[in-house]
């Protein structure tokens, strides 16, 4: 549980990292968290973000899939689309996520998709839907993220990257 399966990225998006030599999919995935719960990515594009996360293992006492790993799936669905928004000079950062909970899930999969409300040049909004194995809504969530340029710092961990050059501080010194 948790292996990264294979995202399906539109080509663009595909010839765009590989230029910069980034293992893009290390850096579209889940993450250490999303891996943790068993998140796949599946289909990837700022157009629309699709995943899936077992029920088994992500509960509450009662058994009940628990709200914060439906925000934990709907944080990565849109975090995802807003970094593909922004491109490979954007970091996506989250800065607002609301999450309703409608029903209940004991058991089986969900899936959440996620689809932009607002793409703009600093901000980017999505709303995620999640729904369980019978098509039922479980979670409506909306999540706005910050598109800010890429630092050297940032770059340091982006997957296969190399770390951006520093600027010499002292360019004139000999």
């Amino acid at each position: 549980m948790g292996e990264q399966q294979h995202v399906k990225f539109p080509q663009e998006v595909i010839d765009e990292y590989a230029a910069l030599g980034v293992d893009l999919q290390a850096l579209f995935s889940a993450g250490h968290l999303g891996t943790r719960m068993g998140v796949q990515i599946l289909e990837a594009s700022a157009e629309r973000v699709v995943g899936t996360m077992p029920v088994e293992g992500n509960t509450q006492p009662y058994g009940l899939l628990h709200g914060g790993a439906s925000a934990v799936l709907a944080e990565t669905l849109g975090s995802v689309g807003s970094m593909l928004h922004g491109g490979s000079s954007k970091i996506a950062v989250g800065v607002d996520l609301n999450c309703t909970h409608h029903r209940g899930v004991r058991s089986g999969l969900v899936t959440g998709v996620a689809a932009p409300v607002h793409r703009g040049r600093s901000t980017a909004t999505y709303e995620i839907v999640i729904t369980d194995e019978a098509d039922r809504r479980v979670c409506t969530a909306r999540l706005t993220c910050l598109l800010r340029d890429v630092t050297p710092k940032d770059a340091a961990h982006l997957p296969g990257a190399s770390p951006l050059p520093t600027p010499d501080p002292h360019p004139n010194s000999a």
